[in-house]
């Protein structure tokens, strides 16, 4: 691809000083010290000597004897209709100590990578605590490459394609989508009320439009729920093992200290327990229909019992509905929320089931809570993205989101069946198994005591293989060791291939490198 042309903005050359006269020789040094300090690169336009001598405030042939030396001395060169530009092979280091340059005896530069990594190890002693908790959330966040089994990568089968494009050919360019100025905090009324009907009809969930606010995806939701519902000092419940996006925003809002990690079981949170450790914990965030990372629904029983204390303890519940579409038997369970809208916060995402760029989802909150989540989402940023808002309220409304969560869950179901079926020939039981589930975009395979399994998804990232480790998703001193593999995105071949690479990671690891 053609390099696009830079108009240089070189502030260094704001400098001169007429008292010391020779201002050509003044301009070029100040243009040689540009190219060190990396304000000009090679291939930067120059401002044309007529710009560059109004803004220096000096005559014309001042600069144009300037351009002209370095242009001669191959420092910069010359086109026509094409300006003056930077060399893009600078003078070597014997042309530079010919002219006096101590720049040749300086050692070369690290690479950038090693450079930034270098500072970052100098600079992150002197951070305040809440840079440094962030830069560590950043690093821990880094997107997986999209080789298998990274989780959420699209299908081109299961993709939206045509249908999306032509609605947002039809709505981006003189419909709704157009355009515009500043919208509402809480989203587009098209979409909340596209929502609103989606929900009822396919989750049970008891809303009306103007208690949905459009969010860009569920992460944002959780944060802005930890803003509204907690002040400082409240306990709080999460589940144990969790989505690390929760705890991980739980601690940034400052309750480190206070999350109570819930331990979770084979019927969901165990919410006796929950009451033990924190009665009066001020919220729950809970992932009902599909556990994350584990993959079991909530009981209906446990369902029960964790309304029940919401209501004794005029406490929320925030209910993230993780992949609640993509049960592979029988029917989802209905949402938390249609039992007790009153005291249920609902999270919903449209990213995964369509693709991870749209960054659109949403929350349905209490008639009461509002205005508390229009406030919060003003100072955040001001309100989501207008244009594609209007395509995915067509593309709810014309009933295209029902088709295509139909064969989302056919062909995801026939691939996870196939990954399990190579994973369990690959691997002995004794080394790793699959956590039993029916639903989701990934399955979890537990690792034997003893692995490493932060160590294990290094090595499998080296071996061109994309997971991420289970224990750090476990409170301290709980964890288990254990894998998340996504099955969405890739061939049959490839996984089968993937699954391979990836089962000699885990050999190795689990005979300690003897294998």
């Amino acid at each position: 691809m053609a390099r696009t042309a830079r108009i240089a903005d070189i502030p260094s050359i704001g400098t001169l000083d007429p008292s010391v006269g020779n201002l050509s020789r003044q301009v070029m040094q100040a243009l040689r010290e540009a190219v060190r300090k990396g304000e000009l690169r090679a291939g930067d336009t120059l401002p044309s000597t007529r710009l560059l001598a109004v803004a220096l405030g000096v005559s014309r042939g001042t600069v144009l004897a300037a351009y002209e030396q370095l242009i001669a001395e191959g420092f910069l060169t010359a086109k026509a209709g094409s300006g003056t530009c930077v060399a893009m092979a600078l003078p070597g280091p014997q042309q530079a100590r010919s002219r006096g340059s101590r720049s040749a005896h300086r050692a070369p530069s690290p690479a950038p990578s090693e450079e930034r990594a270098a500072r970052l190890a100098k600079d992150s002693m002197g951070l305040p605590e809440p840079a440094a908790s962030f830069a560590r959330i950043a690093r821990e966040f880094k997107p997986l490459a999209p080789v298998p089994f990274a989780v959420s990568v699209p299908m081109e089968s299961t993709a939206p394609g045509d249908v999306w494009r032509k609605l947002g050919n039809k709505l981006r360019a003189k419909g709704p989508g157009a355009p515009a100025g500043y919208g509402d905090p809480l989203g587009a009324w098209a979409l909340r009320e596209a929502i609103a009907h989606y929900v009822r009809k396919s989750r049970s969930v008891r809303c009306e439009p103007g208690q949905v606010i459009v969010t860009s995806g569920t992460q944002q939701g959780l944060f802005l729920a930890s803003q509204v519902l907690l002040a400082p000092g409240d306990q709080v419940w999460a589940e144990n093992p969790a989505y690390r996006g929760v705890t991980a925003v739980l601690e940034s809002r400052g309750h480190r200290e206070t999350t109570i990690r819930v331990p979770v079981d084979a019927e969901g949170i165990d919410v006796r327990a929950g009451i033990d450790m924190a009665p009066r914990a001020r919220a729950a965030f809970v992932t009902p229909s599909h556990q994350y990372p584990l993959g079991m629904p909530m009981s209906m029983a446990r369902r029960g019992a964790l309304l029940e204390w919401a209501r004794a303890a005029h406490a929320w519940i925030v209910e993230d509905d993780y992949d609640s579409e993509l049960r592979y038997q029988g029917y989802p369970f209905p949402s938390l929320q249609g039992l007790e809208p009153e005291r249920v916060v609902y999270l919903g995402t449209f990213s995964k089931i369509l693709f991870p760029s749209l960054r659109a989802g949403y929350a349905i909150v209490p008639d009461t809570l509002v205005d508390a989540f229009c406030g919060a989402r003003v100072l955040m940023d001001r309100h989501p993205p207008n244009a594609d808002q209007y395509v995915l309220a067509a593309f709810l409304a014309e009933g295209h989101l029902e088709r295509h969560v139909r064969r989302v869950r056919n062909v995801y179901a026939v691939y996870r069946a196939k990954l399990i079926e190579t994973i369990e020939a690959l691997l002995p039981s004794d080394v790793a198994w699959v956590e039993p589930g029916d639903q989701g975009m990934h399955l979890v395979l537990w690792l034997a005591p003893g692995v490493d399994d932060c160590l294990v998804a290094e090595a499998a990232v080296r071996a061109g293989v994309s997971v991420r480790a289970v224990s750090p998703m476990f409170a301290p001193g709980t964890a288990r060791p254990g894998l998340v593999l996504g099955f969405g995105g890739f061939s049959h071949a490839q996984m089968i291939d993937a699954a391979r690479r990836l089962s000699a990671v885990i050999v190795d690891a689990a005979t300690g490198g003897s294998s």
